[in-house]
């Protein structure tokens, strides 16, 4: 059977994998509210499509942080894709190539950062964590830079991992066959759980290890999108962790006008959270972000079809961004402002 949406490609992958792992992959903490608002926040956004304005196509195109990609739509980072297939990271790599966009690669992948940059044609961003063991994440940056990635990607919203009572009581834990692609296999696990208590210092430190630009993932108000600007970053990812930290946060599509309004174009601000429909990437480009990020489908399809389902879904979020920016009257995504949307 041809899939032909995003939630036919979450019901096929399912069915496919492990109990354990789907829910690995799909819960968020405690209630999940954060995650569910995540979805269905983009609702009380109505969109206002203008006619007569003579458009029939419309060019996707576009850069972030100067590396040209062929749709605003990018692949967020997300842990242990060989969970999902056993070709895990390599096989989302090779897809989001083929479509022509750029990877977040996940500290926590299945494979190391090496190995993935080479197959995606190093058209990557590292994320990364500050980890109690500064020595760790030194590595890994200088190994990202080395490797060819474009950007580096700190999560600031973890000091700690938030309550994922799914996998409590699935008693989660990465089986023994999947590697943490970046680390030694020996290493005690438990070393890459504990985080760095951050402040805004952080950023300094990192600077001496890397020329990099640096994005923030994980910004939800306007006063540290505020001080991130002060800071100096390159980027901003407007983020709650898929609802995988603290239950009850704003949802992102959300928290996108406060941090544009105070961004006011001196970094680029992209978002993560829900997208599952091309007219989700629209509103969020029309509350001005300068791209979204797509977490979970990403997974869903590497799990259906490996590389070639990472490429399908990312074609099918294309085609369904084309359709609506055409039915909406936009020729180009410089055309999209906020008066394309009408939040209820």
């Amino acid at each position: 059977m041809e899939l032909i949406n995003i939630s036919e490609y979450e019901a096929l992958a399912k069915q496919r994998m492990a109990s354990a792992f789907w829910d690995y992959y799909q819960g968020g903490s405690n209630d999940e509210v954060s995650l569910r608002a995540n979805r269905t926040a983009f609702e009380d956004i109505r969109l206002r499509p203008r006619v007569l304005m003579g458009t029939n196509t419309c060019d996707l195109h576009t850069t972030v942080l100067g590396t040209s990609v062929s749709m605003p739509i990018l692949v967020a980072p997300t842990a242990q894709h060989g969970l999902a297939h056993p070709d895990g990271e390599c096989a989302t790599a090779r897809g989001a190539e083929m479509a022509h966009t750029l990877m977040t690669v996940s500290t926590q992948s299945s494979y190391s950062i090496e190995d993935i940059a080479r197959v995606g044609k190093a058209l990557c961003w590292f994320q990364f964590y500050i980890y109690k063991d500064l020595h760790i994440s030194e590595s890994l940056l200088r190994r990202a830079e080395a490797a060819g990635y474009r950007a580096v990607v700190l999560t600031v919203d973890t000091p700690r991992i938030g309550r994922r009572e799914k996998d409590i009581r699935n008693g989660f834990e990465i089986p023994p066959h999947i590697r943490f692609g970046n680390f030694p296999q020996n290493i005690d696990k438990s070393v890459l759980e504990e985080y760095a208590a951050l402040n805004w210092d952080i950023l300094s430190w990192i600077r001496t290890i890397t020329s990099l630009p640096i994005i923030l993932k994980g910004i939800l108000t306007a006063e540290d999108a505020k001080l991130a600007i002060e800071h100096g970053v390159a980027g901003i990812i407007v983020s709650n962790h898929g609802g995988r930290r603290l239950d009850g946060s704003v949802a992102t599509i959300e928290a996108l006008p406060e941090i544009i309004d105070v961004v006011a174009g001196r970094c680029e601000v992209y978002l993560d959270g829900g997208i599952r429909r091309g007219t989700d990437a629209l509103k969020a480009l029309a509350l001005g972000a300068r791209a979204v990020l797509v977490g979970r489908p990403i997974l869903w399809g590497l799990a259906v079809k490996g590389a070639e389902g990472v490429r399908h879904v990312l074609e099918l979020l294309r085609s369904e961004l084309e359709l609506a920016m055409i039915l909406a009257g936009q020729s180009d995504l410089e055309s999209i402002d906020r008066s394309l949307v009408k939040i209820k």
